[in-house]
């Protein structure tokens, strides 16, 4: 599709390119956004903008790498995510996944489904908002975190499920209102009186994400505990863990998860 002078629309993901001294920025980006709602071939996409090292503004429908700024297509049905994920970055960080899922007593299961409506597995994913990498953190978020770059797979999955976890404790393991505030921030559910907001892209949000986790969520539930139990064997001091309380005798509650 040929948009105007200087300006070359492509919908098999090659690009736009602008020279430097062709139009201001927003006024480009603004150009393609308004042309591809005309264009079958990108409408619902989203647009990703960078400057190359000799200066010309690159415009495409596909991710452009670190440093890129990405504009969401008006109309588009998705949150975030427009394409389906990357199977190979899927598969990549897969153990980084398992592991901090394990450590945080998170469904991996359920990262995934985040990982893949936040940002489709591409480690440079960035918002118009300003949210970052595979589980898209806000800078703030990645600042209590102590993230260092959030384009860093590692730091970026690890703070994000650092987060995930702490707000299914905030909410007795309700993955449906943790998802909610994932995504609109939990003052917007504290405003609806611990309910989801009713927003439609948080609407779109948890189905997306329900549809990646088997079409369920799981609701509120007690809090598991763990009970440490110390045995003497031998003259020997033997610790023992069980979920189960102990009927008599001496314990310690080492833990408790929802």
């Amino acid at each position: 599709m040929r948009a105007g002078p200087g300006i070359a629309v492509s919908c098999a993901g090659t690009g736009v390119f602008v020279s430097p001294p062709a139009l201001p920025m927003r006024r480009v980006v603004l150009f393609i956004v308004v042309a591809s709602l005309a264009a079958p071939c990108v409408a619902g996409a989203q647009i990703y903008v960078k400057r190359d090292e000799r200066g010309v503004l690159v415009l495409s429908d596909r991710p452009l790498g670190e440093g890129a700024q990405t504009f969401e297509v008006p109309r588009s049905t998705a949150v975030r995510v427009t394409r389906a994920a990357n199977p190979s970055n899927a598969a990549r960080y897969a153990d980084v996944i398992e592991q901090h899922a394990s450590r945080h007593h998170v469904r991996p299961e359920l990262v995934r489904a985040v990982i893949q409506v936040e940002s489709g597995f591409n480690p440079y994913a960035r918002s118009h908002k300003g949210a970052m990498g595979l589980m898209q953190l806000m800078p703030q978020t990645a600042a209590d975190y102590g993230v260092a770059d959030a384009y860093n797979p590692v730091e970026n999955i690890r703070a994000g499920v650092a987060y995930l976890r702490a707000l299914l404790d905030r909410y007795s393991g309700n993955e449906e209102l943790a998802l909610a505030a994932y995504n609109a921030g939990p003052g917007a559910v504290e405003r609806y009186g611990q309910q989801v907001p009713p927003y439609r892209e948080t609407r779109d949000y948890l189905q997306k994400v329900r549809g990646r986790t088997g079409g369920t969520l799981a609701a509120a539930h007690a809090p598991v505990f763990v009970y440490k139990v110390v045995d003497v064997i031998d003259g020997r001091l033997i610790p023992r863990y069980s979920n189960v309380r102990p009927s008599s005798g001496p314990y310690e509650v080492v833990r408790s998860f929802n």
